[in-house]
């Protein structure tokens, strides 16, 4: 296969990337290529438009919030530039649902000019918990991506290279999804930020560096100079576990996630 293989990808806890990755590395191991590693989850590299030419192949992943493409990334995304190139747009959620974050980010791609030929819905520690999807991607995922790029392979080199693919979603697509109290009430946990626990952090200002919106400040980190996107970055990455939410309806949607979808899901292939 005559193609430069691409692996693009945001992923604040890493999951994203272990995937995508996984993905891009197989393939390229049939040529003995090596593959062009694109992380744009930190501010300074959505600052760099990236284009492509019709000799790219772009495993392009990015995790799911509220069911959707993360709306923070929809205006770096727009600078895109694929010019004919392929496309593996692959999706990575915490075991609630995906909804239409799948065929949105397809979508998205095909409108910046890329021909998408597989696409794909993985599972990964929901950024929220520490138990939800405990250590997703596993070994299983890790299998299944592994064969998935397999099957990649041998799509661009059959009969059917250009075959368009089905993706499951909402034309126009759905809202974004609401968390609900037990009383059905919706809880708004947009401007949740996270707390420091100062007694135990040691100011090593690595939540600052993490932060892939840049938001958390580094001569203080106890405040907040942007959004926080609530991804799970500051709190998982923390090395003494400083970082917390105290908030009522976050951790009440928190427990209600880790209850209701603790059952394993498996990740979902898009061939033809």
């Amino acid at each position: 296969m005559d193609k430069n293989i691409n692996a693009m990808y945001f992923s604040a806890t890493g999951t994203t990337q272990k995937i995508v990755l996984a993905i891009a590395n197989k393939i390229a191991e049939f040529d003995g290529q090596t593959v062009k590693n694109i992380d744009f989850t930190l501010p300074e590299a959505r600052k760099v438009a990236v284009s492509f030419t019709a000799d790219d192949l772009v495993v392009f992943g990015v995790p799911v919030v509220a069911g959707r493409v993360p709306n923070v990334l929809l205006k770096y995304l727009d600078t895109l530039a694929g010019n004919g190139a392929l496309a593996v747009p692959v999706v990575l959620y915490g075991n609630r649902n995906y909804d239409d974050a799948a065929i949105e980010l397809k979508g998205i791609l095909e409108s910046k000019g890329f021909q998408v030929i597989a696409a794909a819905a993985f599972i990964g520690e929901h950024s929220f918990s520490k138990i939800l999807a405990k250590n997703r991607p596993d070994e299983k995922d890790m299998t299944i991506a592994n064969d998935f790029a397999e099957q990649i392979y041998k799509k661009l080199n059959g009969p059917d290279s250009m075959k368009p693919v089905y993706v499951p979603g909402n034309q126009p697509l759905g809202s974004y999804y609401v968390p609900k109290s037990a009383n059905g009430d919706p809880i708004d946990i947009r401007k949740v930020t996270p707390k420091t626990n100062t007694e135990v952090c040691i100011d090593c200002k690595l939540c600052a560096h993490v932060c892939p919106m840049g938001s958390i400040d580094e001569e203080d980190v106890t405040k907040l100079n942007g959004i926080c996107t609530k991804c799970g970055s500051c709190i998982k990455k923390c090395p003494v576990e400083a970082k917390y939410f105290d908030d009522p309806g976050f951790l009440e949607h928190k427990q209600d996630i880790e209850v209701k979808f603790a059952s394993r899901r498996e990740p979902e292939l898009f061939l033809s």
